[in-house]
């Protein structure tokens, strides 16, 4: 070899050095994010170059549990982040609810059922499949089973039901026409590809807990700098914006009330003052999720959290 090729080659190596630790910094300036499927359409505007990974919230949690390398955890669910920060993995006041999301009924266009009936539309006889996450992962799924039970539809439609893994395989089933109609978060129904193949409408907050979405600092995290600050951003006014334009609320747009029974607890919305200053409330059962703050069983033994 020349001098001149030795050279050459000597500048090759270390331009691709260079590129390479160019390229860990790079990958290091974007913390690694895992995020409910609720989030899939919206967090690509929130940071268009970000490392995210979707799944349900419950799956989610189980793999921070078992160590996942990851930084950053946005759950559908704040009481997966609470979970964590007891069992010491997700860092201790890091939690931040960042939305609350909303449930909504969507069929194709083509279908022929009529949206505008509501949840009653299920009862159509052309409804054979509903499309909504598995309850036993996501909470968009507790969410919509709790809003049936109030409706007194459960037990008429349950034999109907077709479970997704997560909200966004349920909202795939109910596009591809697997389903007949979905019960599936409002982000996703705002879709482009959604709202060209459908049409929803929203079901009452007043039919379901509320689905708080929070996002919590993941303990291992090696970028514990880069996550706080990705938590944080989640509150300014311009990712706020993003959100709502994908049909999130603020999380404390309206305040929710608990009321025990005994072990059993019912959720209702308040409303302004009646005309003797008594503020009113409407109450909707929830016995279908876990609400006694003990949790759920998971597969691996352990409980999950209480829906809210």
């Amino acid at each position: 070899m020349t001098r001149a090729a030795a050279l050459a080659s000597l500048v090759l190596v270390l331009a691709c050095g260079s590129a390479l630790a160019s390229g860990q910094r790079v990958a290091q300036e974007r913390p690694a994010v895992l995020a409910a499927a609720s989030l899939t359409e919206v967090l690509p505007k929130v940071q268009a170059d970000g490392r995210y990974s979707f799944g349900g919230s419950n799956q989610l949690a189980q793999q921070i549990r078992q160590g996942a390398p990851f930084d950053v955890f946005l759950s559908a669910d704040v009481g997966y982040p609470r979970q964590l920060e007891t069992a010491g993995t997700a860092e201790r006041g890091t939690i931040v609810e960042y939305a609350r999301g909303r449930l909504v009924l969507w069929t194709r266009r083509d279908s022929g059922i009529d949206v505008a009936r509501g949840l009653q539309a299920l009862t159509d006889r052309r409804v054979r499949r509903i499309a909504i996450a598995n309850p036993e992962h996501a909470p968009y799924g507790r969410a919509a089973v709790a809003a049936l039970r109030s409706e007194k539809l459960y037990d008429a439609v349950s034999g109907k039901l077709v479970m997704g893994e997560n909200i966004s395989q349920a909202a795939q089933f109910a596009q591809s026409g697997s389903a007949d109609a979905g019960l599936i978060a409002l982000s996703l129904a705002l879709s482009p590809a959604m709202k060209s193949a459908g049409g929803y409408v929203e079901v009452p907050e007043s039919l379901h807990p509320p689905i708080a979405q929070a996002a919590v600092v993941v303990s291992s995290s090696r970028n514990k700098t880069l996550a706080r600050q990705f938590v944080e951003a989640l509150k300014k006014p311009e990712v706020i914006r993003i959100l709502q334009s994908y049909g999130f609320a603020p999380p404390a747009e309206r305040g929710m009330i608990r009321v025990d029974f005994g072990g059993h607890s019912r959720y209702g919305a308040l409303d302004r003052p009646d005309r003797r200053g008594a503020a009113r409330h409407r109450l909707f059962d929830a016995e279908a999720v876990d609400l006694s703050g003990q949790g759920q069983n998971d597969d691996d033994g352990r409980r999950s959290p209480p829906a809210v």
